[in-house]
């Protein structure tokens, strides 16, 4: 029997406690959270913001309660204030000391808030927890217009959410593009998607960045570093997230490259006895086997669950491993999906000298489904492949159509490491309501394999 003791409740915390108590039911499990609930959905705060999601209880995935018919305790409202690994113990609000067998650290991320002046001012908000969300929904209900700082994955969802809610949205991105991850071509496509359906209430300003905020204790504005004046009644900023590492330095746990919490493929840390898991942790890339910080819902979860097994102590010696993430992202604006996953072009073609690859690349624009049918879409769909040895690297897909399952397929592509003439061979399933009979990712591929073999 262990005592296994899991710090944050959001998204791996959970996960990590339900399935270590599974794994062994005779562990003493005990999850610690700093909020004052636990296990929800963040993923699904843009939608309550929204309206699709009419309450916010229905992001709630567990209760306490829940937790506890299954043997496991939770305790709320405690922050960890000190870990202290030679004694096996943690300490919650600076006075209560825990002790512990094994420990799994679910820290999560904070917001990253750019050096902008006058910063703390009532109407700035970011988008973290349920309570942001709360906030912003009653704001958005109030006003007429919106500051939103960032073009990334959740600027996007909150575009939809305002423009639904009727407000004028102002976006400044300090790059030249919308999701700046994406290529260039396919973000200009994103970007037309969005001013044409907009009802004219969007705004963009790219190669710019917020300097600076108006107002004395309520936000009234804010003016750019090329010296442009916006006006709104309120501002959410999202432009990413940054590990929250603090107490696992503090204890002495090795971070990584990337400033996040280093961990082996069994989410072990330098520490013996001690996990990590989710957003406070960082990544293998596979395509490039290079370390790098993702802080996503998907990884976050499978995390906590490899860091529950392995921290269990099954007496069979079961283990298990995570060996990686390939970036696979789907979001959509509306009717229009963008998904990705490996390598992008531009990413190829920026390490092509350090991982020894030539990237080549083909855009195809195909419909979803058989041309007849009344529920057709149009997906753009880019591959990139490495040209000397067909290696398939990465793909973004975009457009009305299916663009998640198309890009799931590829995600299984890049984990098999599949080379572009065994792509052409996979198995596709096709029916008129689902599919052409030949894949737009199979055009794709065909095209892509004579601009290899040329």
């Amino acid at each position: 029997m262990k005592k296994i003791v899991i710090i944050g409740g959001c998204a791996a915390g959970p996960k990590a406690a339900a399935k270590a108590k599974r794994e062994n039911p005779e562990n003493i499990v005990e999850l610690y959270t700093m909020e004052n609930m636990v296990s929800y959905s963040a993923c699904g705060l843009p939608y309550f913001i929204e309206g699709v999601v009419p309450n916010i209880n229905n992001l709630m995935i567990r209760s306490p309660e829940e937790f506890r018919k299954s043997g496991v305790e939770v305790f709320l409202n405690h922050t960890c204030t000190n870990i202290c690994p030679e004694n096996k113990t943690v300490t919650f609000n600076c006075t209560k000391e825990v002790n512990y067998d094994e420990l799994i650290l679910c820290l999560g991320s904070r917001p990253y808030n750019p050096p902008i002046k006058n910063f703390i001012l009532d109407g700035v908000y970011n988008l973290k927890v349920i309570q942001d969300g709360i906030n912003i929904k009653s704001r958005a209900q109030t006003s007429k217009s919106v500051l939103l700082i960032g073009g990334g994955y959740i600027a996007l969802e909150l575009m939809e959410a305002f423009v639904v809610n009727n407000l004028k949205i102002t976006v400044v991105e300090k790059s030249s593009t919308i999701l700046p991850l994406f290529d260039e071509d396919i973000s200009n496509e994103i970007r037309k998607r969005i001013e044409e359906n907009s009802k004219g209430l969007i705004e963009f300003i790219f190669n710019d960045e917020v300097v600076e905020f108006l107002g004395e204790t309520s936000f009234e504005g804010a003016i750019t570093k090329n010296g442009r004046k916006i006006d709104a009644d309120f501002c959410v900023v999202a432009v990413g997230v940054r590990p929250n590492t603090q107490l696992a330095k503090d204890a002495g746990i090795e971070l990584g490259i990337t400033g996040a919490i280093k961990t082996d493929n069994k989410m072990r840390t330098s520490i013996q006895h001690i996990y990590a898991a989710g957003d406070c942790t960082e990544d293998i890339f596979i395509p490039t086997k290079q370390s790098v910080y993702l802080a996503l819902g998907t990884i976050a979860n499978k995390q906590g669950r490899v860091a529950a097994i392995n921290a269990s102590g099954i007496p069979n010696g079961k283990t298990e491993q995570f060996d990686g993430v390939l970036g696979s992202m789907v979001t959509k604006y509306f009717d229009f999906t963008v998904s990705a996953t490996g390598l992008s072009e531009r990413a190829a073609l920026s390490l092509q000298n350090y991982i020894n690859i030539t990237p080549v690349s083909v855009v195809v624009d195909e419909y979803d489904k058989a041309g007849y049918m009344p529920s057709i879409g149009i997906l753009k769909v880019k591959l990139v492949a490495d040209k000397r040895t067909g290696e398939i690297l990465g793909a973004q897909v975009i457009g009305t159509g299916d663009a998640d399952k198309r890009i799931g397929v590829v995600a299984s592509a890049l984990r098999a490491n599949l080379n572009i003439n065994e792509f052409l061979h996979l198995d596709l399933p096709y029916a008129p309501p689902f599919s052409s009979t030949i894949d737009p990712l199979l055009t794709a591929a065909y095209k892509l394999k004579q601009k290899i073999d040329s």
